[in-house]
């Protein structure tokens, strides 16, 4: 697969929502009508407006690091990836361009919004071997770590509340409708 020397936006969609139910979801979070659309669609907008190539890992996967090591091996000829999970509906296409344009400069980039880490979180070629050796519910904190003891990890502020706003609870589908009017 050619993919132009961009890195590939990982789509996780694989969780179960299991604190989204426990809230009173009546649907899986990622189907949850959000503006009259499902969360999951309004994630896939922003990455499709983004022009990065893209990855929905939707396979059933016992755990984050699970689901972040299968979606390497789905994508062999990236030069990178986003790790970008499907219930941030309120992300933008520019966050995702940035986060792509700062992996030239470092291993691992985090967005920062108002000093609070979000996604895409960015990882280069670099990471590749030990994104592969993920498992469980970790998700890829371990090689966020790693790389930041080489110095290695770049922070960057976005200006994208949608960088943050993930959907856990019913509680976070309405904060992000709310959040969702002025976006527009």
């Amino acid at each position: 697969m050619s993919l132009s020397g961009l890195p590939v936006v990982m789509v996780l969609a694989s969780g179960r929502g299991e604190r989204f139910a426990a809230s009173g979801g009546g649907t899986h979070k990622l189907q949850a009508l959000l503006a009259g659309k499902p969360v999951l669609q309004h994630t896939l907008q922003a990455v499709a407006a983004s022009g990065l190539p893209w990855h929905l890992e939707d396979a059933g996967h016992p755990g984050m690091g699970d689901c972040i090591a299968a979606a390497v091996r789905a994508t062999p000829g990236a030069s990178g990836w986003l790790v970008l999970p499907g219930d941030l509906p309120l992300v933008q296409a520019a966050t995702l361009r940035a986060v792509a344009d700062a992996l030239a400069r470092h291993s691992v980039v985090v967005p920062l919004f108002k000093g609070a880490r979000g996604h895409p979180v960015g990882f280069s070629a670099a990471c590749r071997d030990a994104l592969l050796d993920l498992k469980g519910d970790q998700g890829a904190a371990s090689v966020v770590r790693a790389q930041a003891a080489l110095k290695a990890v770049g922070f960057i502020d976005v200006v994208d509340e949608g960088a943050v706003t993930d959907i856990d609870t019913l509680e976070d589908l309405r904060r992000a409708e709310a959040l969702f009017r002025p976006a527009q």
